[in-house]
Parts: structure tokens; sequence; C-alpha cells
């Protein structure tokens, strides 16, 4: 954009805004100042500013920049301003273009990370901030633009650093209100009193008299197909139909499939209530906050239509966290994502398209907190988005139809695709605990079918000690002692079942229906209490799910299954050998054949943990002790099959540790690894980038670099070699690449293990590469809180959405299921000799 645009919007013998002349510091390649200004006009806004090329690139975030990471805000591209621009601040006044109040927020410095025109060409600029207020790793986002989309519409979001804030923390926002220029307010740049200290997050009512800009409300009344009517107590909501793939055209958009509890918001003379899916009011159990939110609205009523759920650590909804909140009373991390409105100021909505709905409900929520959320929708191609959520192991997407109406009921005008298979189940009966007398073991599931109640399998994982417990005590209450199922069950079926009336249902997700009709790999992830049971019919399974393998045949009998090896996350054993049954065919070529080292814990990670490398009694017999061919008095562990893991699993083991070569050559490695294990106040963003170093490194030694999360806090950057130089020399040569790191960038990374000079470095760690040293396998899960698993992932996957333990026994499969190329599916093919050069000096 050029200065003329900015020149032709403005009167500057009306503005005291500064002309668009370009300074004296003509396109300075060194020039880097930024600017945000607190913007009042027709509505509030933040105008973030970079210095590129003489001018100030500018964007209009809508809700203000956000120190939570990967909370997105929405940042609309306006014209370039003048350089002068950046110290401006005072009154616009009425009638020119941006009238309103300006307050010089914050200011600084602005460093790119990368070549900064061609993140500003591609549209994903990364850069680093130095201001009075901001700080830390950003990236500016430019989203796909929408057919007859006139702005162009880019995301302001926080990266992973040490001064990001967690949701729930102070907002900045409000933590520092003044400007950095004079110390006023807002107000007082208007010419206002200040309004009392108590309510400085709040903006005041205005006085007719205040010379104020136009106002925000939003003209109902002048929405194409909104009509009067009055606030209905509940409107019957529009339900998606499940559909095999994403629909792709330009008609359609597409928002990411929420894993919470379906709500509508009626907002009536300030009262606020949260109505479920059929009508039930359950204003009661989400908190004040969420209430307090909705309250703050302009409007005098509204219906809202939306979704509660809580956000798991990697930052996707998690509907077992949600169920977990409830169960325990914990009412701090709940959020209202909106995604529609039906009702407003005394106009029925439903009859406006899609588009103009969504239009007025984000005008609406400019600026609510983090409770009340504005749900982002995507014009892409279906399957593209669809292919992005499965990479991120969500749920599935909805796709709705744009200029549609809103029409209650379930039809094809909105449809949903998934990424793994589920749904509800109706709760039939369930097994007490093998291992304890107070929780239930696994529940009994069943659906209906013309009216009659069919069997459907067992569910037993998914369930963390508490929860296995408050079921138990909840089912004792609706026991009965007959089947409710209107058919009769096979002997196996209903060993050790004790039935229970069919009043419940429970979401389940699951890999599939095996011959017998039942569901195969099953995970609990919670009660649906906004669902009738009796609604509950058979979906069609999996959907959108590329033809998978038959999965292997696995032979080993778990004693004890239900017994929960992470309770936070509720994995059992019978949960992780579902899991390794899934991901075998991926994981065998990096634990087959070579020597382990395993992770053992039988009382889950709760209790003491020990490192194994030989034998011991009891050991499985799927699993096979092998000779060190240096010292035979050593007996290594290998397997062979999937049964020798599962063979392990049943003997407690949560993490692999395979050796980098084979039972073949054991001198001769066929792998490198490098770990890259972050000290104290190391952002994920220099992690990633100290991920690209060693891979360039290995591409200047002749080797292909492949990466993988750690399911800890770093990353692995591995390489397949030919099975020629043994381990001296490859030992010699990794640590050859690690000292060369750390001497070129000693501020960033350090060769050395030693804890007290790695603060605020990342540590190259190279002495998995001697013999005898192991690290984690491809797929291993980690004793660790929440399950994780260490996961390869494509290089260009790298970023802000996946951290080091975002992949969890939990969401893995579903992106497994979907993956179309295994991002390692060419390991070996890669393999080269190591042929290490010395790095000249620069």
């Amino acid at each position: 954009m050029a200065l003329e645009t900015y020149n032709q919007k403005r009167d500057f013998k009306a503005s005291p805004e500064p002309q668009g002349k370009v300074s004296g510091r003509k396109a300075k390649a060194s020039g880097n100042s930024f600017a945000i200004q607190k913007h009042d006009a027709t509505r509030l806004h933040y105008d973030f500013r970079l210095e590129m090329d003489g001018v100030l690139k500018s964007w209009a975030v809508t809700r203000g920049p956000s120190f939570v990471p990967g909370e997105k805000r929405l940042a609309v591209h306006v014209e370039d301003h003048p350089l002068d621009y950046g110290g401006f601040e005072g009154m616009i006044p009425k009638g020119n273009y941006g009238a309103g109040a300006v307050l010089l927020w914050d200011r600084g410095t602005w460093e790119p990370i990368g070549d900064p025109h061609k993140g500003y060409k591609k549209g994903h600029m990364e850069f680093e901030l130095k201001g009075e207020k901001l700080e830390g790793r950003w990236h500016l986002i430019r989203m796909a633009r929408r057919e007859g989309e006139k702005r162009e519409n880019w995301l302001l979001v926080k990266g992973e650093d040490e001064f990001a804030r967690a949701e729930g923390d102070k907002d900045i926002l409000d933590e520092m209100p003044l400007s950095v220029k004079s110390g006023k307010t807002l107000d007082e740049i208007w010419g206002r009193k200040a309004p009392p200290a108590k309510n400085t997050a709040k903006p005041k009512a205005k006085a007719k008299s205040d010379p104020e800009p136009e106002k925000s409300d939003i003209a109902a009344s002048k929405i194409k197909g909104a009509k009067k009517a009055e606030l209905p107590d509940f409107v019957e909501p529009q339900l998606a139909t499940l559909v095999k793939s994403a629909p792709s055209g330009k008609r359609w958009v597409h928002e990411i499939k929420l894993d919470g509890y379906r709500l509508q918001a009626r907002v009536a003379d300030g009262k606020v209530t949260l109505l479920t899916r059929t009508g039930l009011d359950w204003t009661h159990k989400f908190g004040d906050e969420i209430i307090a939110e909705f309250g703050k609205l302009s409007p005098a009523d509204a219906i809202i239509d939306g979704e509660v759920a809580v956000e798991a650590g990697s930052g996707a909804t998690d509907f077992s966290l949600l169920q977990q909140d409830l169960s325990e009373g914990r009412d701090d991390r709940f959020t209202f994502y909106a995604f529609d409105i039906l009702h407003l100021d005394g106009y029925d909505l439903t009859g406006a398209t899609l588009l103009k709905r969504k239009e007025a409900l984000e005008t609406l929520l400019t600026g609510s907190g983090p409770a009340l959320r504005y749900s982002e929708h995507f014009g892409d191609e279906g399957g593209l988005v669809l292919k992005h959520a499965c990479r991120l192991s969500l749920e599935g997407i909805i796709s709705k139809i744009a200029d549609a109406p809103y029409r209650p009921g379930r039809g094809r005008d909105w449809v949903k695709s998934k990424c793994s298979a589920r749904q509800e189940f109706v709760v039939a009966g369930f097994v007490p605990s093998s291992v304890s007398r107070t929780a239930i073991g696994s529940l009994v599931m069943g659906y209906y079918d013309k009216g009659k109640l069919r069997h459907a399998g067992r569910v037993g994982t998914g369930y963390s000690n508490a929860v296995a417990q408050s079921l138990l005590k909840r089912l004792q209450e609706i026991h009965t002692g007959e089947s409710p199922f209107d058919e009769k069950l096979a002997g196996v079926e209903k060993k050790d079942v004790v039935f229970v009336r069919p009043e419940l249902v429970a979401e389940v997700e699951f890999r599939g229906w095996t011959a017998d009709a039942h569901i195969r790999h099953a995970a609990f992830r919670g009660l649906r209490e906004d669902k009738d049971p009796k609604d509950i019919v058979r979906e069609g399974g999996p959907v959108n799910v590329a033809e998978q393998p038959k999965p292997p045949k696995r032979t080993v009998n778990l004693t004890h299954p239900d017994r929960v090896y992470w309770p936070d996350a509720g994995v059992t054993k019978a949960g992780l050998a579902d899991y390794y049954t899934e991901v075998w065919r991926l994981m065998a070529p990096f634990v087959v054949n070579r020597p382990l080292a395993l992770v053992r814990g039988p009382d889950g990670i709760g209790k003491p943990l020990f490192f194994q490398k030989h034998g011991w009694k009891g050991m499985t017999k799927n699993a096979v002790l092998v000779k060190d061919p240096t010292d035979p008095a050593e007996e290594d562990i290998t397997i062979r099959d999937l049964d020798g893991l599962l063979g392990l699993v049943q003997g407690a083991t949560l993490e692999i540790h395979p050796w980098g070569s084979t039972l073949d050559d054991w001198e001769k490695p066929d792998m490198v690894n490098i770990d890259l294990d972050p000290g104290e106040g190391v952002s994920w963003t220099d992690i990633i980038a100290a991920a690209h170093e060693v891979k360039r490194r290995f591409e200047d030694m002749g080797l292909v670099a492949f990466v993988k999360t750690s399911g800890g806090k770093g990353l692995h950057v591995v390489a397949p070699v030919k099975p020629k130089a043994e381990w001296p020399e490859v030992k010699a040569a990794m640590k050859a690449l690690a000292d060369g790191m750390a001497g070129d960038d000693p501020d960033k990374y350090v060769s050395t293990i030693t804890k007290s000079k790695r603060s605020g470095k990342i540590l190259i760690d190279y002495l998995r590469n001697g013999r005898g040293n192991t690290a984690v396998a491809p797929y291993s899960t980690r004793a660790r809180p929440g399950a994780p698993v260490s996961m390869p992932v494509e290089w260009d996957e790298l970023g802000g959405a996946i951290g080091p333990n975002y992949f969890t026994v939990n969401n893995a499969p579903a992106r497994i299921a979907q993956q179309t190329n295994d991002p390692w599916g060419d390991f070996r093919k890669a393999e080269a000799p190591i042929e290490f050069k010395a790095k000249k000096k620069r």
C-alpha cells in the first residue's frame, strides 16, 4: 500500500494527523520502530504499526494484543501510515476519517525472524517486539480471503516464550491502560472526567454532551432478513449432519468442531440464562465469569448460539477436561465460544444469512473478555481445513452454507466431518474394577436401532481414578438385575457385567467397528447429560478416514487391564495396549530387532519409576533376551513383533528407548539423534530455530534430517545413516556438530551437560550417540502427566500450534488415522554414510 491512500482519506487542514510525506529516514533498512495506538473511533480498537520500507505497515486489531499464546486476535490490514504517525496522539475531529481519540499505547523496536519481505508477501510474519509494554515473539498471519470480502484479514498471535501469559492471568490491556507518551487515559484525551478506579476495566457510560465518535451499536433492523419479533424463551438449535468428507466450494465456510457442551445464551434485560440443546437451564453449572461477560454486552436482549468448552494445554478444547472441571467444581477454565446469533434487540435474525449473522456477532463481541470468544470461520477448501484439523488431532470441522438462514433441526445446511470416530452411547452396565473396590473397570455400551437397545461392546480406558470412582457411585444407584438389551448376549459379552437402567449417555472415541458390531479400541470421554438416551443411534463410524491396514493380531493376555497408568489422562493398561496396536505399523521399524532400555512403572506415573536395561523375574515370554557380543554376561531386551511390545506393556513399560543400532551389527549405528533440551526461559520458537539449524548442519554432512516432538520439553532431530562408521566415530561427529553450534552462538546453545551453564540456553545433546546410550523411540509414550508421546512430524508443521508434548495417547490416533503420508515413511530410504567435515569459520 502507498501513502497516497493515506493522504486521500484525510483533510490535513482539519485533522492534526501528520501528512503522508516520506521523512528523512527514507526506506532505511535499519528502521525498525513499532507503535500501537489505542483508537476510540467508530468502535474501539488498537492500531498496530511496524516500520518497513520507510512507512508504517498497519493493522487494526479489533480486540487488542493478547499475551496468551494461541489466542488469535483479528488484525485488519489497513493503509500504510507515515513514520511520523508512530508518535501521534490526540483527537481526530468529528466528520473526519477515523474521528475519535488516539492514545499512544506502546512503542519500541521490532526485530524480524527470517526475511520480513518474504514473510509479508507469503502472509506469515514472525518477529520480536521490544516495547514499553509488549515484548517477546509474535506472529502476524494472513487469512484466506472469502469471496466478496474487501478487507484483508490477518491474525495477531503471541508466540510461546518467557513473556507469555496463561489464560486467566491479568490482561495487559487492563493492567497498563495509560499512554506511554503522556501518561493520560483515553478519557483524558477525550476531555472527559476519568471514571472511578473500580470501573477502569469497563467503559463508562457516555453523557449526551460528550464529544464522542459514532456509536458502535449494531443496527439489527438494517440486517437483511431480520424481522421485528419478541424475544423467545428458546430457539430449537440447528444441527449438523455427519458426512464422509468435507464439502468444497465458495458457498461453504468452515469452523473447527468444538469439544464441549452446545449451549444457547439468552440475554433479557441484563439477565443471562444458559440453555442446553433441549432447553434445560444450566446457568448454574459454569460459574460467574461467562455470565458476567454476557452481562457486559450492550444490547438489551439477545440469543447467542455457541459451545462451552475447556482448553487443554495444547490449545485444543477437551471434553474430558470439561467433565473433570464440572465434577471437581472448578469454574476458572470455562469459555463460551459463540458461533451464531439468532436474536438481537427486538429482531429475529434467523432469516438473515449466516455471514451477516456472524458479522453482527463478531461486532457485538468486540472487547469481550477471555471467557467469551467469537468462533472464527475459514473460507478455504473444506478438505484442506479438515486435513489441518486432523494433523492437530482435533475432533473435526463443521461446514456451513454461507448464505443460508438459521434452520432449526438437523439438515444439510450444516454438516460435520470428523477426524476419528466419536459418538454417544447409552450406558447399559459396568464391570467392576479389578484393582479397586470403589471404582468401575469398564462400561458396557449400547445404542438404539428402531427403538431396540443393541449391544456395542465395552470401554475400558479414559477414566481417571476420580471419574472411575464417581461413575461407580452413580451407576450403583440405577443398578438392575436384568439386562436392558433387546437381544440375548453371548456368555463372554455378559461376563462380570453389572447391568443398569439405560438412563445415562457417554461420549466415546473409538477406532472403528468390529465384524460383530462392537466398537474397537474405545476410550471414554465423558457423560453427556444434555442428551436423551432414546435419541442415541449408531452413526456412520469413522468418516473421511483413509483406508487403514487391518489391525495386527495380538495374543497377549493383559492382567488387570483397568489398572490406571496415567491418572490425570485416564489411560489404563488396556488403553496403552490399544494405542500401541494402532501405531505399531509406524513404530515397528524403530523398535524391532534393537537392544532396548525401558522405563517401568507398575503403579503408574504417580509412583516410583525405574530404568530397566536387562531382564527381570516374571518378564514376558514375548520379549527376547540377547547377549551383548562385547560382554556375553550382559543380556539386553529386544522385541520381534507386536506381541513383544504388548508383553512389555503387561510388564508396566511406560517408555521405550532403543539403541541407534540393530542386532545385525551392534557396533555400527544406522541412525544419529540430536536431542534439543531447553534450559529455563527458552522459548518454543527458539527450540524450533535450533532444530532447523541442526537440520542445516546435517545436510552439510550429506544427511537427511527428520524431526519429532520429544513428548517432554524439546525436539529430536534424527538422521538415518548407512551402518558403516562405528560408535566412536559417529559420537565424535555429533560432538563436533554440537560444539560447533555452541561455539558459533554461545548465547543460545551449549554442548556441555552441566546444568549451571544451561539457563536460558538449549543443550545440544549429542550423548545419545554413544554405544549403549538410547533415545526415546518414535511413538513411544512418556512417563509424564497427560500421557504424551514422541511424535514424528513434518518440518512445515513446526510452529506455535504444536508443542513438545502436544500429542498424547488420547489424541495421537486421530492424527494417525487421517495421515495420507507418514512423516518418517522414507526414513530408511534416506540413509547416507556419515562423512563429517569440520565447519569453516566465517
